[in-house]
């Protein structure tokens, strides 16, 4: 009896290591698969961003998603200042961190206004010029390459166009698909001209009740011709539980067969809050851990099925209340006020342990 089980466990030793090798490129996560949101490190000190950058690095991060603010960048009609993006570009490639930025809030010049909300440009056209003159900055022939010889080269190959278009405050005059369409319309061509193997990724678009829906603003876009400007479709599934998370990217990939799109979907936010204002998102120290736990396993089991280029959690610190005003996505962090842990940084170092 000893011999034929031998053969029997050697005959499904083979068989499993025949499926691996079959196993197509596309099933291996992809190298930035694991994003982060790290606002409180744009502007600070080299000496903390380069701490915190190598912190986020040890526990698994391999992606940056950092808003590029255009009205901070472009502060004169062809006129620009790089200094702070070149500061973060190049402490993230010294850490190893690949960055998806948010071109995103055009300048008064072009449109934006001067208030607190994000107007895109009044020609669409600037916005798609300013993402060309971003990959000849930091594109795969990017000056800052050839100007910081000494930073390892970790070119910027994908770029968001925009943030939450469904929602009034980042389209003020009324969230529009049609119009929004016509945006990353404008992006397109110059961009992949200044580099032909850029990634569009969409706007991340949340299912929000203050916004108008996906199920109503996704289908939209598809009917004004979107399925022609993107590589990848982005969300900011947020939701109460991972699970929740989960069943809006589903939703979003029924939506997206409807209209034969097999792109894959990028979750570009998502996160949990501890403690302030009472709301969904606020799950207390321990429900955040296990939140944060269950995401990153629940996205493993279902990354093939959604087609899911990668997630980003928001975010790496708390930050304090602005204009007198608190919400809930101030206290999303890893990390507290102070600096210090939470139980919900623990949670995700293990789970991104166990995921490689």
């Amino acid at each position: 009896m000893h011999r034929p089980i031998t053969l029997i466990a050697l005959i499904a030793v083979v068989a499993s290591l025949i499926a691996i090798a079959a196993t197509p490129a596309s099933a291996a996560l992809p190298r930035d698969f694991v994003g982060l949101v790290t606002e409180d490190t744009l502007s600070a000190p080299s000496d903390y961003r380069r701490a915190q950058f190598a912190d986020q690095a040890s526990i698994g991060v391999q992606l940056l998603r950092q808003t590029f603010d255009w009205s901070k960048i472009e502060v004169s009609p062809g006129t620009y200042d790089f200094d702070i993006y070149d500061a973060f570009v190049g402490d993230a490639a010294r850490a190893g961190l690949s960055i998806l930025p948010i071109v995103f809030r055009a300048p008064p010049f072009r449109g934006g206004g001067s208030s607190t909300l994000a107007y895109p440009p009044t020609k669409y056209a600037d916005l798609g010029d300013f993402g060309a003159v971003l990959v000849r900055r930091y594109g795969p022939n990017g000056t800052f390459w050839s100007e910081n010889p000494d930073v390892p080269k970790l070119p910027i190959r994908t770029w968001q166009i925009w943030n939450e278009p469904n929602l009034k405050a980042y389209w003020p005059r009324g969230p529009n698909p049609k119009q929004y369409t016509a945006l990353l319309k404008a992006a397109v061509k110059p961009i992949k001209a200044a580099d032909r193997g850029a990634q569009i990724v969409t706007a991340g678009m949340p299912e929000s009740r203050i916004g108008v829906a996906l199920k109503k603003f996704i289908p939209g876009m598809y009917k004004a011709g979107a399925k022609k400007w993107f590589d990848v479709l982005a969300i900011n599934p947020y939701g109460h539980t991972a699970g929740a998370v989960v069943a809006n990217l589903a939703r979003t990939r029924k939506l997206m067969k409807q209209f034969h799109d097999s792109a894959p979907i990028w979750g570009t936010e998502i996160g949990w809050s501890d403690v302030g204002p009472p709301g969904p998102q606020r799950v207390g120290s321990q429900g955040q851990a296990t939140q944060v736990s269950n995401l990153v396993k629940l996205l493993d089991r279902s990354r093939r099925r959604l087609k899911l280029r990668g997630f980003v959690y928001f975010g790496w610190r708390d930050g304090q209340p602005y204009n007198g005003k608190d919400f809930w996505g101030l206290h999303t962090g890893l990390l507290n006020i102070e600096g210090q842990p939470k139980p919900a940084y623990s949670a995700l170092q293990q789970a991104l342990a166990a995921l490689r």
